[in-house]
């Protein structure tokens, strides 16, 4: 597979984990200004997404490829222990930290590897970059 596809694969996947990962605590919060900035940060992910999923479907005639079924069941189980007895803003807070992280060390990572990708494509990768150092900040006021 070419530099073009892998990496919209890479930023759909990253993207779907952090999306996810907000729908749940979106579901569970109860703090009003921490809603908030989920949800911002929810629709850009979902606009991401739909970006990703968009240029892929113009380069391949397929949707990008979404995150493995295992993976999922993981990560859905993992968000549900970590948040069985502390829901708090400060928790999830301290979760989304990590979580976006590891997306700012994968997507880095990607970037480098697939430096000769299309302009848009590293584009969007950079603008998930450049989203997840963000939501590191926004969460650390929650901690």
């Amino acid at each position: 597979m070419n530099a073009d596809i892998e990496l919209l694969n890479d930023i759909y996947q990253n993207s779907q984990v952090g999306r996810n990962t907000l729908k749940h605590f979106l579901k569970i919060n109860g703090d009003n200004e921490f809603h908030s900035v989920l949800d911002s940060q929810f629709q850009e992910y979902n606009t991401i997404l739909d970006m990703a999923e968009q240029k892929k479907k113009e380069l391949s005639n397929y949707g990008a490829r979404g995150i493995c079924a295992r993976k999922k069941v993981s990560t859905r189980l993992a968000l549900h222990a970590g948040t069985l007895t502390d829901k708090s803003p400060s928790h999830m807070s301290e979760m989304l930290i990590e979580g976006n992280m590891l997306g700012v060390i994968d997507i880095t990572k990607k970037l480098k590897m697939y430096k000769d990708a299309e302009g848009d494509i590293l584009s969007l990768g950079e603008r998930l970059l450049a989203f997840e150092q963000q939501n590191i900040e926004a969460c650390k006021r929650f901690l």
